[in-house]
């Protein structure tokens, strides 16, 4: 991933900052960088490790991208976490009125072909890597930053009124990236000039 990535292949409910981006979106685009991936820490923080399909994707395929690491932080309000009767790290119950951060160092899963939302439920429940924030998960918030500033590369699919702000703090840190969104996205001045000047560009 010599610079980012831009993609339009997101589907959206009538408020345009929850959108919902597949499974075989998140895979048919991702699959492009799997050497990029290699030893890298990567840091999804607009997503709930339960929920997310680029959590998913990336604990299935921990081994087969040879990830570092992996940290995905998601906003309070999770949709799941409550009818999944799962726990944190101390575990308490998760609640959605908190906000959680996931750090995966190693996963036991060789063969993604095998590993289905269960078995990764199962996983993070029974291995102790989702802890409560302190904050409520916003990718903008200091606590969230000290992620971005650990991550080598950034994959999420922001809140579409949060697209240029997220963006704008990925240059700030001088991180690669990879965001899924609007195809507006490409058209605002904040972000026109590095796609034109070829430091961003369309996904696959």
């Amino acid at each position: 991933m010599q610079s980012n990535s831009i993609l339009n292949k997101a589907k959206y409910s009538d408020n345009t900052d929850e959108w919902y981006t597949d499974y075989s979106t998140v895979e048919s685009e991702l699959a492009h960088y799997t050497k990029q991936f290699s030893g890298k820490i990567v840091l999804c923080n607009c997503d709930d490790p339960y929920e997310s399909a680029f959590s998913k994707y990336f604990l299935k395929n921990f081994n087969i991208l040879k990830l570092k690491k992996l940290i995905c932080t998601s906003y309070k309000g999770s949709r799941v976490i409550e009818k999944l009767k799962v726990t944190d790290d101390n575990k308490r119950r998760l609640s959605k009125n908190s906000a959680y951060v996931m750090v995966v160092e190693s996963v036991p899963f060789k063969d993604s072909s095998y590993v289905n939302d269960d078995i990764i439920i199962k996983f993070l429940n029974d291995n102790n890597v989702v802890t409560k924030l302190n904050g409520d998960g916003d990718f903008r918030s200091e606590e969230c930053i000290e992620y971005l500033k650990e991550a080598d590369i950034i994959v999420t699919n922001p809140p579409f009124s949060k697209f240029i702000e997220l963006f704008s703090l990925i240059i700030k840190h001088n991180k690669k990236f990879l965001l899924i969104g609007n195809q507006n996205a490409i058209t605002y001045k904040e972000i026109f000039p590095y796609i034109k000047n070829g430091e961003a560009w369309i996904g696959y």
